[in-house]
């Protein structure tokens, strides 16, 4: 089949639940005892394979007719190489949009939702039925693609890392981290479980969870003022949140510096005071952290470049 054009198309996969327990065990006999001992529905994990599988079957069906295909699984995307002119297309959760955009610059990202029935899908917009309009209106051009602002986290060696979503620094056990949060002109060492940067796209997700806690103190406490964020904190914004996770006082750390916005004249800088166990990582992936120990500092700001979402 003659291909449509020379366009090389980065399709992005993840592996299922099934998948991962059956390379864990062997074979598939052996994983449904082990669902099924450990009290789990086999045939819910057996569904959501079979749908993944079935859209994966349709996805590259249609993008091999359509451009120069690459198949990339999720745990090789870190170390590969990009062209700017590639189009990325991601078969799988939201989580799986969100740790390809931090390794993409110019390039557009298509979301694609293998099982609508299962995952919510708020990066999935399309389906693999929708390829055959959405991938050429890409293409060309013509279709709307939505920028999404990432933070990044910048060390005083050189290192950097970015967040899709949003970006931790603690203790790698989230016990208790030490250590002075410079906002501004002003400074205040503290001890806390962590500190959470969020972007507008991750509004809806840790830093809601922290506000709504937050608020169902203050609730309790007949509190009438409720913390909340700009209504106007989008995927868009050029501008972060920055909040300190159960800050605790004491007469060498204080509880001052614990909500706020960080921007583009107003970096956020953290100073490590943790022997060990000190890290920094983005998106829900602690296994890709970067150590944040005694000596360490970072500056938390906006990202150069912005992730591009196809809509």
């Amino acid at each position: 089949m003659r291909r449509r054009t020379d366009r090389k198309i980065v399709l992005i996969t993840q592996k299922t639940r099934l998948a991962n327990l059956i390379a864990r065990y062997n074979t598939i006999g052996q994983t449904q005892f082990y669902i099924e001992h450990h009290g789990g529905d086999f045939e819910d994990y057996l569904t959501e394979n079979n749908n993944y599988n079935d859209a994966l079957k349709r996805t590259v069906s249609y993008l091999e007719s359509y451009g120069r295909l690459q198949v990339i699984d999720r745990e090789f995307v870190s170390g590969y190489l990009f062209g700017e002119q590639d189009l990325v297309v991601v078969l799988g959760r939201d989580g799986l949009v969100a740790n390809t955009l931090k390794y993409l610059t110019t390039q557009k990202l298509i979301g694609v939702n293998p099982d609508p029935g299962r995952w919510d899908g708020a990066l999935l917009p399309f389906t693999a039925d929708d390829l055959s309009k959405v991938v050429p209106e890409t293409d060309t051009g013509i279709r709307n693609v939505r920028s999404v602002t990432m933070a990044q986290a910048t060390l005083n060696d050189g290192q950097t890392l970015i967040g899709v979503n949003d970006i931790f620094i603690g203790q790698r056990t989230h016990a208790s981290a030490r250590y002075t949060l410079t906002a501004g002109s002003d400074s205040e060492q503290q001890s806390s479980s962590g500190i959470i940067v969020s972007t507008g796209l991750g509004a809806t997700g840790w830093l809601k969870s922290v506000l709504a806690g937050a608020i169902g103190i203050d609730r309790y406490c007949g509190v009438r003022e409720q913390p909340r964020i700009d209504s106007s904190f989008t995927w868009e914004s050029d501008y972060l949140y920055y909040t300190v996770r159960e800050p605790y006082p004491s007469k060498s750390t204080g509880t001052r510096l614990v909500f706020g916005k960080i921007s583009k004249s107003a970096p956020l800088r953290i100073a490590s005071q943790m022997a060990y166990n000190g890290v920094i990582f983005s998106d829900g992936m602690e296994q890709d952290c970067i150590e944040f120990n005694s000596g360490a500092a970072v500056e938390i700001g906006l990202c150069r470049n912005t992730g591009n979402l196809v809509i």
